[in-house]
């Protein structure tokens, strides 16, 4: 074990509960550090963020949450405390996504976490808590798809982003036109049309205006597709991908189901990628941080983040689920 700064004996934290009547409930609570699930390393969290997942688990949804009472976030940035396992030093930012943590582990609403050291990846030299959950798991699932993009042959066209203006989607429009791809954006909140071509959108279109699927394939359209939607909306896109264009897919806000046929995928070469940024691999996670750092830095974050504190998730999981928040919004957890 590696020197260690000493634990306090209590932290903060956003507990979801049910209550005597059956009723799921979130309170903020100071809970004995006992109460850390197992894990190597135990990190003094400063910033976690929102996403979709976490305004589910909130808000008392079901099908995110494994147990109650639990500890949602499903991810967080801080430094390390103690370390069992001798992999990380005291002081050294972290950053942790996935593996269900804020689902089936205590996750980063809180201002202390204990995780397994393979849960972990190193913050990018020069950047620092608050910029990871800028990008938070959001941004990780962006990149995610974008590097399964130019994996399948993607160098040129017009790409498609679905949902735009949320936390995957505007993340995706950025990294898209940072590298020079021209980038459609749709979005069912056209009032946000301004701020996704500050990000580097060329084209805005309206939910409405994405193809309909009427036939098993519509005219080609799209080089790639980053989906952040699902359902209809994929169907359509899915159809109207290019002949060896790819469309990948991290998202089920609009819905889970896939009404459509084969026929993109053997007449044209279309390929469906799933992105799965719970179970990444270490070295592809790896990957994905160098780049978001090199291609990502705090002020091309800046107009798309808002900051937070603990006290006010419970009004944000209502906002965020009704399709009112845009871009990311980092959550501070010490206040």
């Amino acid at each position: 074990m590696t020197d260690s700064a000493v634990l306090p004996t209590t932290f903060q934290a956003l507990r979801v509960f049910k209550d005597a009547q059956g009723t799921v409930q979130a309170e903020r609570q100071t809970l004995p550090v006992a109460d850390l699930p197992q894990g190597e390393v135990t990190v003094q969290v400063t910033h976690s963020s929102l996403n979709y997942k976490d305004g589910m688990a909130v808000a008392g949804r079901p099908g995110i949450l494994r147990r109650y009472p639990m500890t949602p976030g499903i991810d967080f940035a801080g430094t390390v405390l103690q370390d069992e396992s001798g992999t990380y030093s005291p002081g050294e930012t972290v950053i942790v996504t996935g593996w269900g943590v804020g689902e089936r582990h205590d996750g980063g609403y809180a201002t202390l976490a204990r995780v397994p050291a393979r849960w972990i990846v190193r913050a990018p030299e020069g950047t620092d808590a608050f910029w990871a959950m800028s990008v938070g798991t959001a941004g990780f699932t962006a990149m995610l798809a974008v590097m399964a993009l130019e994996d399948q042959g993607l160098k040129a066209g017009e790409v498609l982003v679905t949902g735009a203006a949320g936390g995957v989607g505007s993340t995706a429009v950025a990294l898209l036109a940072r590298a020079g791809y021209e980038v459609t954006a749709s979005t069912g909140r056209l009032e946000e049309a301004d701020y996704l071509t500050g990000l580097g959108a060329r084209h805005i279109i309206g939910r409405e205006e994405m193809p309909a699927l009427k036939r098993p394939m519509e005219g080609e359209r799209w080089s790639g597709v980053v989906d952040t939607v699902g359902g209809a909306t994929l169907a359509g896109a899915y159809a109207s991908t290019r002949t060896h264009g790819s469309v990948a897919v991290c998202g089920l806000a609009g819905g889970a189901e896939l009404n459509t046929t084969v026929y993109p995928m053997i007449l044209r070469g279309v390929n469906l990628l799933g992105i799965d940024s719970v179970t990444c691999p270490t070295e592809r996670r790896e990957s994905a941080w160098a780049r978001l750092a090199h291609e990502l830095p705090a002020a091309t974050l800046a107009p798309m983040t808002q900051e937070r504190g603990l006290s006010e998730l419970p009004a944000l999981a209502q906002e965020i689920l009704a399709g009112r928040v845009r871009g990311r919004t980092v959550i501070d957890v010490t206040r």
